[in-house]
């Protein structure tokens, strides 16, 4: 029951000790990620282990300057990868067809669930973890850092070591704001009044609003955090990056 306590539990943390994980551990983590759902058992990732600390400087500023990426001993770098798997079809005679979108979200969808399984291993040693959004954001750049083939590309990055922090524990949405029974009901006026009733009377939200000088929580989401032209941004350069590793086979 440790691994569901934890789920339950889980904290993400942005402080990390400098503390070394030793191998046995780390490995352990990677066989647990190993062994999550995989489409067809394809396996169609690979995951990117980055110890060495200027390196882990490097990657920092890559990451728009957060400094857990070099405070945490280790990074991995998840990645949607039919590289070798095409390299197998190759050379047992047969033609690989995964040059197309639908190949890359199978890839993401594997190299997530080995992402996931990853950090709930990680929580049971007492490690702290925290997943870098900014990895799809700066895909291209860090293909270049870590010289990725055509048919390999970044989709997350999980910071992983003992944790300098014990942080409040973030608010979730309730259940009936994400769970559809049968068939999906979509959401009047007064359900979404209801589902965010919590999240918006938060003494952090009252904070964020008085900082921000804005009126809703929901303003600091699409003017600040995850504003419309960034998204465009990110989007032209992730589909450039798809086209690039060769996911973008429209014939």
């Amino acid at each position: 029951m440790q691994t569901l306590e934890n789920l339950l539990n889980h904290k993400t943390i942005r402080n990390y000790k400098p503390d070394p994980i030793d191998e046995k551990t780390l490995n352990t983590i990677l066989e647990a990620g190993f062994r999550a759902s995989t489409t067809g058992n394809m396996q169609v990732y690979s995951v990117i282990v980055t110890k060495d600390e200027a390196k882990r400087k490097e990657l920092c500023k890559l990451h728009f300057n957060q400094k857990m990426v070099e405070q945490a001993p280790i990074l991995l770098t998840f990645c949607a990868d039919f590289n070798r798997f095409n390299k197998w079809c190759r050379q047992r005679k047969a033609e690989p067809g995964y040059d197309n979108f639908l190949s890359f979200f199978t890839a993401a969808i594997d190299a997530l669930l080995v992402a996931q399984n990853a950090a709930v291993a990680a929580e049971d040693f007492g490690l702290g973890i925290c997943y870098l959004g900014t990895t799809t954001y700066q895909a291209d750049k860090l293909i270049d850092f870590f010289n990725l083939p055509k048919g390999v590309v970044p989709v997350t990055t999980l910071v992983v070591g003992y944790p300098a922090e014990n942080p409040a524990q973030v608010d979730r949405l309730p259940a009936k704001g994400v769970v559809h029974y049968e068939k999906y009901a979509d959401y009047t006026p007064q359900d979404i009044d209801e589902i965010y009733a919590e999240k918006e009377s938060l003494p952090e939200t009252k904070k964020l609003l008085e900082e921000n000088q804005l009126e809703t929580l929901a303003q600091i989401f699409t003017q600040n955090r995850y504003k419309k032209a960034d998204n465009l941004h990110f989007s032209k350069v992730l589909l450039k990056v798809l086209e690039q590793q060769g996911f973008m086979n429209n014939d």
